[in-house]
């Protein structure tokens, strides 16, 4: 595109992800120009402002002020998930389109604001589900869209790890997050077996949250141990969701569980034309000539001398494709309708787990 527009973007929460994924992935586009940082500490967004920041890139400690400027095409809402909610719908409001990190806020009413206030606006909306955009991810996407699973009627969503509490940040407090490994990682594993499925109507929903393990002192844990005394949120949950045309799917998230079947925002499809997993990398299975099979689809570079494959990866892919969908007028590849059931279905499981009783979707 010899007339290449330029779309200038602002980020509001400098954290961890802000830094682990966004701003790296958007710096690498030549049609995407950080314009703008804020954060309620100030020198994080400094420090964002010096590494990816255009030369006369400003710099804010309140959203709403950043929110002004006119010229900002784009917002990327990286905060806790309490805020989520309050920082989209004013961003959407001021004219902007709005990617918005997982989950999509803490609760299913705040979410729906959020959907409202796009629709309203006619601004784009989407959230950070960089899991649909992984190799593995697309290649069985485009195998399900294409019915080689036939009718997927039971499904398995993964995101469990042994140990793996995030210990920093505000991970471990219920108030700002809504809580623990469910809403953390869950959501990754649940919005890829929905997007699998293309199915969005949930029946009800029974859920087990667990607090076992985050007592624990000196914990052996990736980032180091814990603070029991700090650790609000759950260590792990469950959900058996039920949908409207009798699907099954079995969620399963944790942060720190004995266990040694280890795997996050993966799934497993079975259909009645055949099954996937991504267990070990992925496998296909089913049945031909009354024999079964499995098979592994290639999908690293071939074993090519000297090469290593595409270089582009999940959040790069996520970037670009979201930026081009800004540039064309196209929809993004994760919707708000579809991020607002996983988050509607996450709220179920606590609710279900706090009374003890199905919850009932009625839409």
């Amino acid at each position: 595109m010899s007339d290449k527009r330029i779309v200038k973007v602002a980020i509001i929460g400098c954290g961890g992800i802000a830094f682990g994924k966004h701003m790296p992935s958007l710096s690498k586009l030549d049609n995407v120009e950080l314009v703008a940082f804020c954060d309620i500490i100030e020198e994080r967004a400094q420090r964002a402002a010096k590494e990816y920041g255009t030369e006369d890139a400003k710099v804010y400690t309140d959203y709403k002020e950043l929110l002004k400027d006119e010229t900002i095409e784009l917002v990327h809402v990286c905060t806790p998930n309490k805020s989520h909610a309050d920082i989209t719908v004013a961003a959407l409001e001021s004219g902007k389109h709005v990617m918005c990190e997982k989950p999509m806020a803490k609760t299913a009413a705040d979410a729906r604001r959020m959907l409202e206030a796009a629709k309203r606006t006619g601004k784009k909306l989407t959230i950070g589900y960089q899991g649909r955009h992984r190799t593995d991810s697309q290649y069985l996407y485009n195998e399900c869209r294409a019915g080689e699973l036939g009718d997927i009627y039971y499904a398995k969503a993964h995101a469990v790890r042994r140990r793996g509490v995030p210990t920093w940040g505000v991970f471990l407090n219920e108030e700002e997050q809504g809580g623990g490994p469910l809403i953390d990682i869950g959501t990754h594993a649940l919005d890829l077996t929905l997007w699998m499925m293309d199915n969005y109507k949930p029946k009800y929903v029974v859920g087990s949250v667990y607090h076992k393990l985050s007592q624990t002192e000196n914990a052996a844990n990736a980032f180091g141990s814990w603070d029991p005394k700090e650790f609000t949120v759950e260590d792990s949950a469950f959900g058996f969701i039920v949908m409207e045309n009798g699907a099954t799917i079995v969620l399963e998230s944790s942060w720190a569980l004995n266990t040694l079947q280890e795997g996050e925002a993966k799934t497993t499809l079975c259909g009645t034309k055949g099954g996937a997993d991504m267990l070990d990398g992925l496998r296909i299975n089913g049945e031909k000539h009354s024999k079964l099979y499995t098979s592994k689809p290639a999908l690293g570079p071939g074993g090519v001398a000297f090469y290593a494959g595409e270089s582009e990866s999940d959040a790069d892919r996520e970037a670009r494709l979201w930026i081009e969908s800004i540039i064309n007028d196209t929809e993004p590849v994760v919707l708000p309708e579809q991020a607002l059931v996983v988050t509607e279905i996450l709220e179920a499981i606590y609710e279900s787990a706090k009374t003890g009783k199905p919850v009932y979707f009625n839409k």
